[in-house]
């Protein structure tokens, strides 16, 4: 079984150069590039102490704007938790989607309306990265 714990972060930018140049001064965090044009996977820690990996992106076009970081947390079944959530007075803003080689996302509004994702990663050890 999966821990849920928070396993990604991903900070929506609205220029990612600038992003980028802020949290490199700021807390030397690394960027590497992934998938498409201005998407960098972001390593926040050390070998020795890795902590939670993220992303930078453009912010995404329509549905909820997030402000601040928006975190994924690992599970076991997103069908399963997106029940939940919705039983719980949560509302899915993003139905289930594949990211091929990644896993299986979907994004939510908690009761409070703050946006999250709950992901169900392929790889078992990525939500543990």
């Amino acid at each position: 079984m999966v821990a849920k714990n928070i396993a990604h972060f991903d900070v929506h930018a609205d220029d990612v150069a600038r992003a980028r140049k802020f949290y490199e001064r700021v807390f030397e965090w690394r960027f590497t590039p992934w998938g498409p044009p201005d998407f960098f996977m972001i390593a926040t820690g050390t070998d020795s102490d890795p902590g939670i990996h993220g992303a930078v992106h453009d912010r995404p076009k329509g549905g909820p704007r997030s402000i601040g970081f928006e975190c994924t947390i690992a599970v076991d079944d997103v069908e399963a938790i997106a029940r939940l959530i919705e039983n719980e007075g949560g509302q899915i803003t993003v139905p289930k989607m594949t990211i091929p080689g990644v896993g299986e996302l979907i994004q939510f509004k908690d009761t409070e309306g703050n946006v999250a994702c709950a992901m169900r990663y392929f790889d078992a050890t990525m939500g543990r990265l």
